[in-house]
């Protein structure tokens, strides 16, 4: 699909159930949202999986360069914004890696975590990324395509079906947006700044990249405070091509890790998050103005444990979490928290209908009696829903 920002038309992929965590995919230099697509069915499982082509490449229009990689996270922002994204998870390969860190030193409220592959803080030398720029201005792409590819990928992978097509991906790119983002690469350098990144961070690298080599990698991950390696076996520069599984199965460890078992000392900012998605902010300010000494530990412990640990794990998407709700909600007869989670599911992307079906295992489980009383609510609650619409 595409959207329109203040000054691009982007071409964004868009998978995975709505109201689950989102997880915004940034892909590298020359390349396209594509190179991700070996992972989709993995992910979409559990995040709202979000894949923009970078401003010049892919279905995303051109604009005159230099690109600056500020520029770039405030085009990754603006995709954000205008698909009503508050927060989200960020993954970027290579430049799209050098973004994410750019978006976590600008706004680093709205990045949960973020996975870095086979990238760094600075890639050397300026001049030679602007001579490249100025290459593939006069004579674009097509003699550059083997040595880009030998970067790539490695001699094993190299003539696979798979291969052959991120080549195509590659000679299909505008130069003009290629070159104006080596200028990007050319004049960035956030290796001064980014020990002051807090947010959760896996660094991701393949053993045999010639272009971020496990070395920077380390001292990526050194330098980043709450950074975890991981090098991934027979790997060049783009292993969400060359070993997609690998790299699905460690982001979605390291995923769960932080939707899981992890305790982070935001666990009430990140449980107040949800609050606010899920049933909107004007309910959960209500219930901060009510709150008195008497209640304010029970609203915290509420916050962080059924907010911050249970509704952000990411092994139910936030549709199915408020089935289950309304389903037991109904069924204990809790007719005041079942209203106030049938008009929170118009946050949740629970329609009516999965409502009404719902309601029909309360009567055969739970009993006729507490799904007629449900019904009830559900119908005026519904209703009023459709008409704020």
């Amino acid at each position: 699909m595409f959207i329109k920002t203040p000054d691009l038309n982007v071409n964004v992929r868009i998978d995975g159930p709505p109201g689950a965590p989102v997880l915004l995919l940034l892909h590298s230099l020359g390349t396209s949202s594509e190179i991700w697509d070996g992972l989709i069915s993995s992910l979409s499982r559990s995040y709202r999986v979000v894949r923009p082509d970078m401003r010049g490449h892919g279905l995303t229009n051109v604009s005159p360069g230099p690109y600056t990689i500020e520029g770039l996270a405030r085009d990754a922002f603006a995709v954000m914004d205008a698909l009503s994204i508050e927060r989200a998870h960020v993954a970027g390969v290579s430049i799209g890696g050098l973004i994410a860190q750019g978006m976590a030193l600008s706004n680093s409220e709205r990045i949960l975590s973020m996975t870095l592959i086979d990238t760094a803080s600075v890639f050397p030398t300026s001049s030679s990324w602007r001579e490249r720029a100025a290459t593939v201005r006069s004579y674009g792409l097509q003699d550059m395509g083997d040595a880009v590819m030998n970067r790539w990928v490695t001699p094993a992978f190299m003539d696979t079906p798979a291969a052959l097509g991120l080549r195509q991906i590659f000679l299909r790119t505008d130069p003009e947006g290629y070159a104006a983002a080596c200028e990007a690469l050319a004049q960035c350098d956030f290796s001064k700044d980014i020990g002051n990144i807090r947010q959760s961070t896996l660094v991701l690298v393949g053993e045999n990249d010639p272009s971020t080599p496990v070395s920077v990698a380390q001292h990526l991950a050194a330098t980043i405070p709450s950074a975890k390696l991981t090098i991934l076996p027979q790997a060049s520069h783009i292993p969400t091509v060359e070993q997609p599984e690998a790299v699905a199965e460690a982001l979605l460890t390291f995923l769960a890790g932080e939707g899981q078992d992890s305790y982070p000392p935001d666990l009430y900012s990140r449980g107040m998050d949800v609050r606010h998605a899920v049933l909107g902010p004007e309910h959960v300010a209500r219930s901060t103005e009510r709150m008195t000494d008497f209640d304010q530990y029970f609203q915290t412990f509420i916050t962080c444990t059924a907010w911050g640990q249970v509704w952000s794990r990411p092994n139910f998407d936030r549709r199915t979490r408020s089935i289950i709700t309304l389903a037991v909600l109904a069924a204990l007869g809790c007719e005041e928290e079942f209203a106030l989670h049938v008009r929170a599911s118009r946050n949740t992307g629970c329609s009516p209908e999965d409502i009404a079906e719902l309601l029909l295992h309360v009567a055969v489980y739970a009993g006729i009696p507490r799904a007629n009383s449900a019904v009830r609510y559900a119908k005026e609650i519904l209703s009023e829903n459709h008409g704020k619409k």
